[in-house]
């Protein structure tokens, strides 16, 4: 008799089930929990007033990025109110549970979802969670991470388990190959643009076919980052021999014969050729051109060469009256007051590699605030070893610590900077709510290589004419 057939989402849940409940639920164990300066000291504080211990301190691992400044020469002091009373209070919490904390001046230290694959502390197979709705972004290594409120996150330290209800699941197939100068960015951003930011909604998601098997981790990181954009519970790509090569000598990953067990057994998580999916999607890459979004949510995207929509309704409106747009007004050629390459989604070492090569030899043009905030202090140190941070710097670009920074003015920081506000930016990271970067901004999502070729030309740019002869 044969197996079931089974997707990569059915086989890793079903090795983390610990008891099978009432309604489609399911209690299940929980690999690794993540917590970072914003929602950690809110759930340690919880558990210490409960009495309650931490189940297994080995298992979580804390990081400072959300509320830390990334100006250099930082310290505990932020823009952000009583931003110092967090990050103090997390630190102290962390050092009596016995957790491991990548504090100020650690090298470890970085954006949660950065961190997490970098030091190997994910692996495939493995379920993570984290308070923070981006934590899918680990899917890009074949986990099953999911982002989650303060009081689950009591929970998951408590006990290593939570209860969740059984996804529905979902398989977005990218076929044909990207062509130069479109990248993971693109690619999520014209899914979620043709089929809205509720096109996901209540699934986990396998992202696969050609275009996803060619991207590097790093890329898999950003489409899978960009899953609850589009609505989705989590997202992951199955792990595979570049995902092997990849992890390969990270520091919490297997070491010796227990490696080649562990790559044997992440092989047969790949799904099935037969197996179910509730819905299953298609996008070919083969065309697709750099996007930018238009309007005040990711799904409100475009090709580059695009114009604003002409056929309106009230969310429409709303998004133009906001973003100071017209009806059928070309994205290409919008001036831009500030760019920013950074945050959870585009800010490791081969998105600041990509934008560097744009950038090389060339100015910021005049009037645009530019920076680069690396995703942790390890991507910032092999930048730095690579003389990215020159390029950068000698552009014209603001070189940063590591952080979440800008993409939702953490830390304090804004671009509506007294004396220099910027109110059209264009941005490498998730999201375009209205005020997401600061009060009254108005951000236009892209890949960081058109976030760079914009910041040269000083409006929204194409960055496939900066890319030729490089």
């Amino acid at each position: 008799m044969h197996a079931k057939a089974r997707n990569v989402i059915e086989k890793i849940w079903a090795r983390h089930v610990i008891s099978e409940l009432e309604d489609r639920q399911s209690l299940l164990h929980i690999d690794r929990v993540f917590l970072h300066d914003r929602a950690g000291p809110r759930v340690l504080a919880a558990l210490e007033e409960a009495g309650h211990p931490v189940a297994h301190p080995e298992l979580l691992f804390g990081t400072m990025d959300h509320i830390i400044d990334t100006t250099p020469g930082r310290g505990d002091k932020t823009l952000f109110k009583g931003g110092e009373a967090f990050i103090g209070a997390f630190r102290s919490s962390a050092h009596r549970a016995g957790i491991r904390l990548f504090d100020i001046g650690d090298p470890r230290q970085g954006i949660a979802h950065v961190v997490a694959p970098e030091q190997g502390i994910t692996l495939p197979g493995s379920t993570l969670v984290c308070c923070d709705s981006h934590t899918c972004t680990v899917g890009g290594i074949g986990a099953l991470a999911w982002g989650i409120g303060s009081t689950e996150g009591e929970h998951a330290v408590a006990t290593q388990t939570l209860v969740r209800s059984r996804p529905r699941t979902m398989r977005v197939e990218f076929l044909g190959r990207l062509q130069p100068g479109v990248y993971a960015k693109d690619m999520a951003l014209a899914l979620i643009s043709r089929h809205g930011t509720t096109g996901g909604a209540g699934h986990a998601i396998e992202f696969a076919g050609e275009a996803v098997r060619h991207l590097d981790v790093e890329g898999r990181l950003t489409l899978c980052n960009m899953a609850v954009e589009f609505g989705a519970w989590t997202g992951l790509v199955a792990a595979d021999e570049v995902t092997f090569a990849w992890l390969r000598g990270r520091p919490h990953a297997p070491t010796g014969t227990t490696w080649d067990r562990a790559v044997a057994h992440w092989r047969s998580l790949a799904s099935d050729p037969d197996a179910h999916w509730d819905q299953v999607l298609t996008l070919d890459c083969t065309g697709l051109a750099p996007q930018v979004t238009w309007g005040t949510n990711p799904g409100q995207a475009a090709p580059i060469g695009a114009t604003t929509p002409t056929r309106l309704d009230p969310d429409t409106e709303r998004a133009l009256a906001y973003m100071d747009l017209r009806p059928g007004q070309p994205l290409q050629g919008l001036p831009i007051d500030a760019a920013f390459i950074g945050s959870c989604t585009n800010s490791r070492l081969t998105d600041l590699c990509e934008a560097a090569r744009i950038v090389e030899g060339r100015q910021v043009a005049p009037g645009v605030t530019a920076l680069v905030v690396p995703g942790s202090t390890e991507v910032k140190r092999l930048a730095e070893a690579q003389g990215l941070d020159r390029v950068f710097r000698d552009a014209g670009f603001e070189w940063r610590e590591s952080g979440c920074s800008l993409c939702f003015h953490a830390g304090g920081d804004s671009f509506d900077r007294p004396g220099r506000p910027a109110r059209r930016v264009i941005t490498s990271t998730n999201r375009n709510f209205e005020g997401r970067q600061g009060p009254g901004v108005r951000s236009h999502l892209a890949s960081p290589a058109t976030v760079a070729a914009s910041a040269l030309a000083g409006h929204i740019a194409d960055p496939r004419p900066y890319q030729e002869n490089r």
